[in-house]
């Protein structure tokens, strides 16, 4: 059976200059700045042609008026056949008319028999049939006429000048205006989609193409410098987008690289797992042996030893686990709250440092936790504390102060001290790893650590306050219900009667 071939990502080739890519944006914008400057070409459209046909007429009667002068100035008002259809060619029209004083008077006229036209009345027109009127010479068909009333301008004491014109001249003009329109409206198109093109294709789309190019190759390699985005110093959105993307990176190859480091570490870990359980194994088998002796100093001493040892393997025995998911669930229990807080003051060696230990908690408290990952929570916090007080010089002791108040179904315990508190930087990042340690050389997992078990518990763990004053940390656990402790007792005698 042949092996598949193995699927590896390869590093985009960078593009070439090229100022149109087929199927992307650039090709988009084009095509739609080409499209709209068309539409809105072709929206003005009627509104040019109707003008254009109005100065048309216009001209037509202009030039009839020309020719009903020349009727004037003749000795009798009366013009030969030949002259007035020299006149009435001149024009472009086949009959004037003229009304003065309510009467009407045809001056000039065709000899030929004439159709009935339609009428066009320049005086008058509302924008429906003045915008429409093109639109019915271009498909009206052919050898109609048209009757044009207008106001006159030569012939002052006339009320209106009226004629009657063929409809073919007009229409084929209008239809060679629409050609050389629509030519116009082509280029124009063409020219300003272009320029607009270029335009957004500088300013937007290549710095958007570079955007994704660089995004493109981090994914790729996130080592690799090409990867990180270039920056061009915009102040728009353009820039900002830069800003952040190149932000983002940053903090983002910070993680994978803090990861790699934890990754390193597990790897570490898992090595020397296996050698640390056996060392903790003779510990135990040693410390079995010293507690046959029966020394009293050795069999007080033995208690915390046999704790230690025991937390030891438990957290040998899970540390692979750990390392490869996440903590393991908790085993939630009702845990005694003072000999907790007791226990984990002894492992944090609060007395090497002369820190005072007051637990502010009725008799008998208990809180609902794992006992194993409550003392590693109670205890990482007792250590800092001390650490922290150890590290500054002062005359009074350190002091430790745990209180527990409940709110609803929970318990809130807070653990309050009274060293220097903490840097400002230290406050900022506090529960991630490697960066929100306060001491020099910390790794700051101890509060990372402390606050992911809290969570899994269904508390959490948050910093209250910190100042010169000193520091409160409040600790969230789920407070145990009266009539589970019950329950739980009574299931605890269960076996002692029934062996009775």
């Amino acid at each position: 059976m042949a092996e598949a071939a193995p699927q590896t990502d390869q590093i985009p080739a960078p593009p070439g200059r090229r100022w149109l890519w087929p199927g992307g944006l650039s090709a988009r914008l084009l095509v739609l700045t080409t499209l709209f400057v068309s539409i809105a070409a072709l929206m003005v459209l009627p509104l040019v042609l109707a003008a254009f046909e109005e100065q048309w007429l216009l001209d037509r009667v202009r030039s009839a008026e020309l020719a009903a002068l020349a009727t004037e100035v003749s000795p009798d008002g009366k013009v030969t056949r030949q002259l007035s259809t020299r006149l009435l060619d001149g024009a472009g029209v086949v009959s004037v008319a003229i009304q003065t004083d309510g009467m009407r008077r045809l001056v000039l006229a065709a000899p030929r028999t004439m159709q009935t036209p339609y009428l066009v009345d320049l005086r008058r027109q509302n924008p429906g049939s003045w915008i429409s009127a093109p639109f019915q010479t271009l498909f009206g068909g052919e050898g109609r006429m048209v009757r044009v009333v207008a106001e006159p301008r030569l012939l002052k004491d006339s009320e209106f000048i009226d004629i009657v014109i063929p409809d073919d001249p007009l229409r084929l003009e209008l239809i060679g205006y629409l050609w050389r329109l629509l030519a116009v409206t082509v280029f124009a198109a063409l020219v300003i989609g272009g320029l607009v093109y270029l335009s957004l294709n500088t300013f937007l789309v290549r710095p958007m193409q570079r955007i994704t190019r660089a995004i493109e190759r981090f994914r790729v390699d996130p080592e690799d410098p090409r990867a990180r985005v270039q920056m061009s110093g915009r102040r728009d959105e353009i820039g900002r987008a830069e800003a952040e993307l190149d932000r983002m990176q940053g903090d983002l190859l910070a993680a994978l690289q803090s990861r790699s480091r934890l990754a390193a570490l597990g790897e570490a870990v898992a090595k020397i797992n296996h050698d640390l359980r056996n060392m903790l194994t003779s510990a135990q088998i040693a410390s079995d042996r010293l507690a046959a002796i029966g020394d009293p100093k050795v069999a007080q001493a033995m208690p915390r030893l046999e704790r230690a040892l025991d937390r030891a393997v438990a957290l040998a025995t899970n540390v692979l686990a750990y390392g490869k998911s996440s903590e393991m669930a908790p085993d939630l229990r009702s845990v005694p709250l003072r000999p907790a807080l007791e226990a984990a003051s002894e492992d944090a060696a609060l007395e090497k440092d002369g820190v005072a230990l007051t637990i502010e908690a009725p008799e008998g408290a208990t809180v609902l936790a794992d006992p194993d990952q409550l003392h590693r929570i109670l205890m990482n916090l007792m250590r800092n504390a001390r650490q922290a007080m150890a590290e500054m010089k002062r005359s009074d002791p350190g002091r430790i102060t745990v209180s527990l108040v409940r709110e609803d179904d929970q318990a809130l315990l807070r653990l309050a001290d009274n060293g220097p508190g903490l840097p400002q930087r230290a406050a900022v990042n506090l529960f991630q790893p490697f960066v929100g340690s306060a001491r020099h050389g910390g790794t700051g997992l101890g509060l990372a650590i402390s606050r992911e078990l809290a969570l899994a518990h269904g508390g959490d763990l948050v910093l209250a306050s910190t100042g010169p004053d000193g520091t409160v940390f409040e600790l969230r656990l789920p407070s145990p219900r009266p009539e589970a402790t019950v329950r739980k007792r009574r299931n605890s005698r269960t076996p002692a009667t029934a062996g009775k």
